[in-house]
């Protein structure tokens, strides 16, 4: 297939497309899906063939022998990352959210302090909140127009009563790809503070060129006795719907807490997923997601080019991720004001960025991975919706 192939997703069930006029209130027919982080891309073929062979097949019992579904995420994490994986250390979760659940069960109690350092991916304060833990926003600083780690401000905020902290990595929404030496100030950190660190790097195969992604487990071994990885191939290859994520844990003492509480709640994994991921980290996957970082970053080019250009408004430089992460505050207009432009008179849904925590009142979230005729439509609207300030 080819990047440029437009899909209909309308009347799929998808929740970005079909959801859109219900939560936005843009029209359906006319607007343009901006906001859900998953791709308008078919996955690479050797994930449909999977499904095909499976739906062949016709029986869709328990999943059994896991070796090759284990081997193909070690291989993938090796090839691509140069991070040795013990296939034991290999538990899978209904995607992210859930592993993100699940730690906070396992590592935390009711009642404790987790980090996050905000603005970032909205889901885990949710997560958190909804698990009855108490949310530490640790703002970034803004610098030079990009987001860099604070721990002197950090340090300072921390009373003894925070037991986690979950990082993005790399950064949603600001698409940042952290340096080794970031991580390693990160890991010190959490040190410092007796944090059970929870490294969300689901992002990690999404980079714009000439970028490299740091696997934490890599830059602070000696943090494996606090350390829980994620990963998941959902993000990279557009398989989301399948609910399908890793969480990989070194420590025998962490991950025998952690089997405990996947039994307890009577966690499987799902059959279609585990047949996707293993078809996914192949060669011929790793050729897709080459193509597709290329596609992208013409995309984040086009986009970029023509957001700068409307006086007041600034798009992050993306490092990583389909994800664009705009400030409106150049504007001098109130959030209101400058997403009824977007959604009323550009007719584009694009997550709102107060929903990240502190720092994003400012700014909106738009989904770069969509054919690039619809990113050169989303800009030209943009500007039309701002022309007054050209």
């Amino acid at each position: 297939m080819s990047f440029d192939d437009s899909i209909n997703r309308l009347g799929t069930h998808s929740v970005k497309w079909d959801m859109m006029q219900r939560l936005y209130g843009v029209p359906a027919e006319t607007g343009l899906a901006m906001w859900v982080a998953d791709m308008d891309f078919r996955p690479p073929a050797c994930v449909q063939t999977a499904l095909e062979k499976m739906v062949a097949h016709g029986i869709y019992g328990y999943y059994g022998d896991d070796a090759g579904y284990l081997e193909a995420i070690c291989w993938w994490m090796q090839t691509r990352h140069g991070w040795t994986v013990d296939p034991k250390h290999i538990f899978t979760t209904h995607g992210l959210v859930n592993g993100t659940g699940l730690v906070l069960d396992a590592f935390t109690q009711p009642g404790d302090g987790v980090v996050l350092m905000t603005p970032v991916y909205h889901a885990f304060a949710r997560t958190i909140k909804a698990a009855g833990r108490r949310v530490v926003e640790c703002p970034l600083a803004l610098q030079d127009g990009r987001y860099e780690m604070d721990f002197d401000a950090w340090d300072a905020q921390m009373t003894g009563a925070e037991t986690m902290l979950i990082l993005c990595s790399p950064h949603n929404p600001g698409g940042r790809v952290w340096t080794e030496g970031e991580l390693r100030a990160t890991a010190d950190f959490c040190q410092r503070h007796g944090l059970i660190l929870v490294s969300d790097e689901i992002h990690h195969d999404l980079l714009m060129p000439g970028q490299t992604h740091h696997v934490m487990a890599n830059v602070a071994p000696d943090l494996a006795d606090r350390l829980v990885m994620m990963t998941a191939a959902t993000k990279t290859f557009n398989i989301a719907g399948s609910h399908t994520g890793n969480v990989i844990i070194a420590d025998d003492a962490l991950r025998a807490r952690f089997a405990n509480k996947m039994m307890a709640f009577g966690i499987s994994p799902n059959c279609f997923g585990m047949h996707m991921v293993e078809a996914a980290y192949s060669p011929e996957g790793a050729a897709w997601v080459d193509a597709l970082n290329l596609y992208l970053d013409g995309n984040r080019q086009i986009f970029d080019a023509g957001i700068n250009a409307i006086p007041g408004l600034h798009s992050m430089p993306l490092e990583a991720t389909y994800l664009s992460w705009v400030d409106f505050a150049g504007t001098g207009m109130a959030p209101d004001e400058f997403k009824t432009r977007v959604e009323k008179v550009a007719q584009i849904c694009a997550n709102h960025g107060e929903t990240f925590g502190l720092g994003g009142e400012s700014y909106l979230r738009f989904n770069l991975a969509t054919p690039r005729a619809r990113v050169v439509e989303a800009v030209s609207r943009l500007q039309t919706a701002f022309d007054d300030l050209q």
